[in-house]
């Protein structure tokens, strides 16, 4: 019987995750593997016929999700009247525990006997390990990135597996520079900068007008700069828009070759804090990280938040490799500065890669497949419930 897989991802970076996991599981299993649930482009790429479009759930914040909540809430009775209907061998969350941890708390309450797969462990080494109880109580397996964070729930009973984090296999180090300048008309001696403001609305409408500012005293320090802009359908048409009035050439790119592509090419990164900060590490990028939320999101944040950096190859080397420049400070002329700094000193650019590549190692770069580790826990798990399920 070919198992049916429910994979919820709530934002484009789960999307990705998805998309492998798709992928791996279609390869452990020889193909014979379905699968329903909601995901974007990556797990579109894979067959998935998305419930809904993920950009509904793609917001992060506090003030930014509250005008939301009915909706949210609608979409959390929807999937899981969705799981109930078509019965899945597993349901596989991604990320985004505010969604996907009501959904699983919903079918445990309902009493299903699915099991209920949770892939990316919340930081609860950040967080404080009282949330860990939270997971324990909704789900049978996680999966986590970080070697580190399979003991915190397995004190309360949950189990986990370390798979890997997936940023080791998504190819961001495999890019071509030289094809993307000569593709694009870019001149091999103009410094390119690649600007990363996010994937979600809630970030971008808060990070574009800060970038245009750094931008603009860069251009006057900078006369030949230039930007590519990698992003995602979610927010392509609000960043496009941005950018035909910023005070340089800007290059709005989209698919993940392309963003490789240009990765490759960029002498220097300015990028929201999340995922694309390790892809950029991969890439040997020398960044600056930056992020902004909602004043009240961010106060709330600092008395619940107990960690020295956001971007995680500082905090596994626990030392600022990449500049992070974060709420306050998040700020044209600060943006600016740091960008500069990394342009002009090779010195500096040099440091910060070498510091990139000693936390990649800690991550496990140049280990196993994190995505064929994942897909085999979850055909494990699977297995596992069916003969649960089978006895008297």
């Amino acid at each position: 019987m070919t198992p049916l897989i429910y994979i919820i991802a709530g934002e484009p970076s789960g999307d990705q995750l998805g998309g492998r996991l798709m992928a791996a599981l279609r390869e452990e299993t020889g193909g014979a593997v379905e699968f329903a649930g909601v995901g974007g482009e990556s797990m579109g790429d894979e067959g998935l016929r998305s419930l809904f479009p993920l950009a509904e759930l793609a917001v992060m914040g506090l003030a930014e999700v509250l005008p939301r909540v009915p909706n949210l809430l609608r979409r959390i009775r929807q999937t899981v009247a969705d799981i109930e209907g078509r019965r899945p061998a597993a349901v596989v969350t991604i990320d985004s525990w505010g969604f996907t941890g009501r959904v699983a708390k919903a079918l445990k309450r309902r009493g299903s006997t699915i099991p209920r797969i949770h892939y990316v462990a919340p930081m609860v080494w950040a967080w404080g390990p009282g949330r860990a109880r939270h997971l324990a109580d909704r789900l049978d397996l996680l999966l986590t990135l970080l070697p580190n964070e399979p003991p915190y729930f397995e004190a309360v009973g949950l189990r986990a597996v370390h798979v890997g984090h997936p940023v080791i296999e998504s190819g961001a180090d495999r890019g071509d520079g030289a094809a993307f300048r000569r593709r694009h008309g870019i001149p091999g001696e103009a410094p390119l900068l690649c600007v990363l403001p996010g994937s979600r609305l809630s970030e971008t409408s808060r990070l574009l007008p800060v970038f245009e500012g750094a931008l603009t005293l860069l251009k006057e320090r900078f006369p030949t700069l230039r930007a590519v802009v990698p992003t995602t359908g979610t927010v392509a048409g609000e960043v496009a828009a941005a950018a035909s009035s910023w005070p340089l050439p800007a290059l709005v790119i989209e698919g993940r070759a392309e963003k490789y592509d240009a990765f490759a090419a960029a002498d220097v990164a300015l990028a929201a804090s999340g995922t694309v900060a390790l892809e950029l590490a991969l890439a040997e990028v020398p960044s600056v990280i930056t992020y902004r939320v909602a004043p009240l999101t961010a106060a709330i944040g600092r008395r619940l938040i107990s960690v020295k950096y956001v971007n995680l190859i500082n905090l596994l080397l626990d030392r600022p490799v990449v500049p992070e420049l974060l709420q306050d400070d998040c700020r044209p002329e600060k943006l600016a500065a740091d960008v500069a700094t990394l342009l002009e000193d090779a010195g500096a650019r040099r440091a910060q890669k070498e510091g990139l590549r000693e936390g990649l190692a800690r991550l496990g770069y140049g280990g196993p497949s994190p995505s064929r580790r994942a897909a085999r826990a979850v055909l494990d798990a699977i297995a596992i419930g069916r003969m649960e399920n089978a006895k008297p």
